[in-house]
């Protein structure tokens, strides 16, 4: 299956500040979570694709199109939410949909009618007549997710959807995401800060780090990769020895309480087997051996794991 976004050498400076480092990205259909601290290049990277900023240097594709020759056609099948607040206070989140659906190419009739389906799939149904001047961030959120679905793309570009909001909020705009992705069958780029977040609602995680790719792949594969077994052994000296014959087969172990934790992916055979038939060799009880995932915002803290790219197929100045 093609991918939604492919970018090869893909490069933004904004002079002496490098957002984008010759960046070489495929991202396919599904809910991709584009992680990063501030200052990582999400932010730039969307506008990029969008056709807002133009790139220094490299190629990018959305949906097919070339961004430098085709702008008009990614805009057209592409929604996007904005990271900063963009609403007019005075107007309505009825009228400010409509606006942007007609803007998109919609006629009157029509925009209207998708106005208020997708204002009703925010949440927003009761309040459409409200202007938005008086809405809490977290209604303004969904105005602006809704403009986004105004002209039924096939790819949304969400950029920091949840900044700003309470815990209850927060939990309400992730469901969104996953239901546009999962239940619309529509491709998502979400982008945040809060790492932890997108762990639970995306099928691919992409690791930016200062402009460069730290790491690109499933989510339940990234998860697999970096996470540790938990392991409790009975015996004499138990703990020690486990220790002193994994270190001979070059798997690295920590002390976690009464358990050791060991690299899921360390040495060259399979790590489960390994540590049972240590065990049953030194004649120890293997109590515990569990898999333990560690958080995204862990791996991202420490720079673990290599860069690996995706299958397309599921899956200021700091400028950001």
């Amino acid at each position: 299956m093609e991918p939604v976004v492919r970018t090869q050498g893909l490069t933004k400076d904004y002079g002496p500040v490098l957002a984008l480092d010759s960046l070489d990205l495929e991202i396919g259909p599904g809910i991709t979570g584009l992680v990063g601290a501030n200052g990582a290049g999400k932010s730039t990277l969307l506008k990029i694709l969008l056709g807002l900023v133009p790139a220094t240097g490299g190629r990018a594709q959305v949906l097919g199109h070339d961004i430098a020759s085709d702008g008009p056609a990614i805009r057209a099948a592409v929604g996007y939410l904005p990271e900063h607040d963009c609403l007019p206070p005075d107007v309505s989140a009825s009228d400010f949909v409509v606006h942007m659906a007609m803007m998109s190419g919609l006629p009157r009739v029509a925009a209207r009618e998708r106005a208020a389906e997708v204002l009703r799939h925010v949440g927003l149904a009761e309040e459409r007549y409200r202007p938005m001047g008086g809405y809490s961030t977290g209604m303004k959120q969904k105005a602006k997710l809704a403009q986004a679905l105004a002209h039924d793309p096939r790819l949304v570009l969400l950029d920091e959807p949840t900044n700003g909001l309470d815990p209850a909020a927060r939990e309400e705009m992730l469901g969104l995401v996953q239901r546009i992705g999962r239940d619309f069958g529509i491709a998502v780029i979400v982008t945040s800060h809060l790492l932890g977040e997108l762990e639970r609602v995306s099928d691919h995680v992409v690791v930016l780090d200062g402009g460069r790719l730290l790491r690109a792949s499933r989510t339940d594969e990234f998860l697999d990769a970096t996470g540790v077994l938990l392991v409790e052994v009975l015996g004499d000296d138990a703990q020690a020895r486990m220790v002193a014959a994994l270190s001979l087969a070059g798997v690295t172990t920590a002390p976690r309480g009464a358990m050791l934790t060991v690299d899921a992916a360390a040495g060259e055979r399979d790590v489960h087997d390994l540590i049972r038939d240590t065990a049953s060799d030194l004649g120890l009880g293997l109590v515990r051996l569990q898999v333990d995932h560690r958080h995204i915002e862990d791996v991202f803290a420490d720079g673990s794991g290599a860069v690996t790219q995706p299958s397309a197929d599921p899956r200021e100045v700091t400028h950001d």
